[in-house]
């Protein structure tokens, strides 16, 4: 009975052994296990958890179009000529009726999905924000536990509020293009400082040299400040081997790293709340927009119910 209830809690013992040994078929099933959030899912995830933290973790992110799959096709290349093993984790937008993702990036990423050093998984949004999918960083757990030295997360480039992919990347780069109306004018604060590494991409336009030099001088301008800039020409790899050797050399700051883990936490209790929620309280919500819709209550009134039912529960757990 004792062994029956175990394997309940942790289902996928085996996989998980194998996934230790870098079998890529029982990475795929785990990596869809979690992705589905499937029951004891965060008892896998913490028997995976010894086993990373050794991983370089290159987050990739900016507008659409600006040419990150490009140059992530050759940071793959740049990265198996070194010897080493390379995951790619491309986040798609999925829909917030249906849930579906055209995950298109696995078939910008072919040529590399036969080589055996390579192990590409494409993730919807599943109405995550920040350009993430909520369980990519389980799934880069997942390969750092299969031996992956690399890994590239490719955001899902819906515009400059991609500050999430920091919670997950040793080193984060900002990809600039002129075809997608990239200028310093234009950039958000928040996202000019998650960036480590600026890439100006197709630089054998007139335009992009003119954000090149307009983000050197911006650059500066900021004291204390010292950050790269690559020119690159990512179709034809131009940039690529100096962009991985900017990567390799990148220092993440011991401070930084405390703040990710409280981030990440921060941003799983948010997705259980919502999830708890959804699942206990629906109804009464439902009850409750009713009474909004007939103007018996305003939004901000059903609010403070639920708020002081949320200080309630907390109080009483407490105790």
């Amino acid at each position: 009975m004792e062994d029956s209830k175990r394997k309940n809690i942790i289902p996928y013992e085996e996989l998980i052994l194998a996934v230790f040994r870098g079998d890529r078929k029982s990475a795929a099933k785990l990596m869809k296990f979690i992705d589905d959030r499937e029951d004891g899912y965060l008892d896998v995830l913490a028997k995976i958890y010894p086993a990373t933290g050794k991983s370089l973790i290159i987050g990739i992110t900016g507008s659409p179009g600006c040419g990150k799959s490009t140059i992530i096709d050759g940071l793959i290349s740049a990265i198996r000529k070194k010897g080493k093993k390379v995951g790619v984790v491309a986040i798609d937008p999925s829909s917030h009726l249906s849930g579906g993702a055209i995950l298109g990036d696995r078939v910008r990423m072919q040529s590399h999905s036969t080589d055996s050093g390579v192990f590409i998984r494409s993730l919807a949004t599943r109405g995550g924000i920040g350009g993430l999918s909520p369980s990519a960083i389980d799934i880069c757990r997942i390969m750092e536990a299969m031996g992956m030295d690399v890994i590239l997360i490719e955001t899902v480039g819906v515009g400059q509020d991609e500050v999430d992919i920091r919670i997950i990347s040793s080193v984060t780069v900002l990809v600039l293009s002129p075809d997608t109306g990239d200028s310093i004018q234009l950039m958000k604060a928040g996202i000019m400082e998650i960036a480590d590494i600026f890439v100006v991409n197709k630089k054998d336009k007139e335009e992009s040299m003119n954000i090149y030099q307009e983000l050197k001088n911006f650059l500066n301008s900021m004291e204390n400040i010292q950050k790269p800039v690559i020119l690159t020409q990512a179709i034809n790899g131009d940039g690529i081997e100096e962009l991985l050797k900017e990567t390799e050399a990148f220092q993440e700051p011991h401070d930084r790293k405390k703040l990710k883990l409280r981030m990440e936490i921060l941003r799983r209790l948010s997705d259980i709340f919502i999830t708890l929620v959804n699942e206990n309280l629906s109804s009464e919500i439902d009850i409750e927009v009713g009474k909004i819709q007939s103007g018996i209550q305003t939004p901000y009134e059903v609010l403070k119910k639920f708020k002081a039912i949320a200080e309630k529960t907390f109080k009483q757990e407490s105790k």
